[in-house]
């Protein structure tokens, strides 16, 4: 069996696989948040508000994604070694993973609280509570702005965006309920409120896992279609089968692909192979791919069949 490796998917001219840096955006998140975490949870207590608890057990976790967040992207753009070929390409993915699991264990704990205080609401600072509240709004507000333009293209990122952006729709709650029970009295909002930043947590976290969870696994990135990519090879002149096509995910931002092509007439030549990796990664954002090349004239390639791997 005759067989020839394109490696020209592996360097393009002009191009690079380096991940955007978003570590200075990084940083001042983490700072900004750690600041509030500590003035809303001391605030938290002087006026008695599960609510803004809640928000600082559920902004100091956030501390944390953004730690992970942006170890993760800087361990990201470390060379490859002898023993890490991909370099740790897939860091921001395990990041991500952990920034989801770790708000699900916050939630948790912030549920069971808010729970109890519900059956037995207790009065609460109205005005300390908007106010530091509000405060939160502003500093979620800039530390997601921080993070936008790079939410659709690194699941890392958008982990972080999420969580900012909930958490100034959060702080937004917050002050409305403050301010419904300085005109009514229903203390039970307070805790009602934190039962709200539950399911807001809930809802925007469970993607976040089940995308990364996903490319954990060596899963097809979303918004890639395997069966397009087939056809889009077996179209290709000379093709007469495409077989072992594998995609993944390198990292958070960079999907690898390999794939055997027979091609009875023999090897295309160079610059058709790179007008091929040009094409894949134009059309599907495929920015690794290794194409194997098989004459077929030989016994039937081992790795043929779809169920092997």
């Amino acid at each position: 069996m005759s067989h020839q490796h394109d490696h020209a998917g592996h360097s393009h001219a002009g191009h690079t696989h380096a991940p955007a840096d978003f570590g200075k955006a990084f940083l001042i998140g983490i700072a900004l948040n750690t600041a509030f975490v500590v003035i809303e949870f001391v605030f938290g207590v002087l006026s008695n508000s599960m609510a803004l608890i809640a928000d600082a057990g559920h902004n100091l976790s956030d501390v944390l994604g953004l730690v992970v967040a942006w170890i993760g992207g800087m361990l990201a753009r470390r060379p490859p070694s002898q023993r890490f070929t991909y370099g740790l390409k897939g860091a921001p993915i395990l990041a991500a993973l952990f920034n989801a699991v770790l708000l699900l264990v916050a939630v948790g704990a912030i549920a069971w609280e808010a729970a109890q205080r519900l059956f037995a609401p207790a009065p609460v600072a109205e005005m300390t509570v908007a106010i530091v509240a509000g405060i939160g709004v502003v500093i979620n507000t800039v530390t997601a702005l921080l993070f936008m333009s790079g939410r659709k293209g690194d699941l890392n990122v958008r982990g972080a965006f999420l969580h900012m952006a909930a958490d100034a729709a959060v702080s937004a709650g917050v002050v409305a309920a403050a301010l419904v029970i300085m005109l009514t009295g229903w203390f039970w909002l307070d805790p009602a409120i934190s039962l709200v930043i539950v399911a807001v947590i809930v809802w925007g976290t469970w993607g976040l896992l089940r995308e990364s969870l996903a490319l954990s696994l060596a899963a097809v990135p979303s918004g890639i279609a395997p069966d397009d990519v087939r056809a889009y090879l077996a179209a290709l002149p000379g093709v007469t089968q495409v077989h072992d096509l594998h995609i993944w995910a390198m990292s958070t931002t960079e999907t690898a692909m390999t794939a055997h092509l027979v091609m009875p007439q023999g090897h295309p030549g160079d610059a058709a192979l790179a007008g091929i990796v040009h094409e894949l990664e134009h059309r599907f954002g495929i920015v690794h791919p290794t194409l194997q090349i098989e004459l077929g004239d030989a016994e039937t390639c081992a790795l043929e069949p779809d169920s092997t791997v």
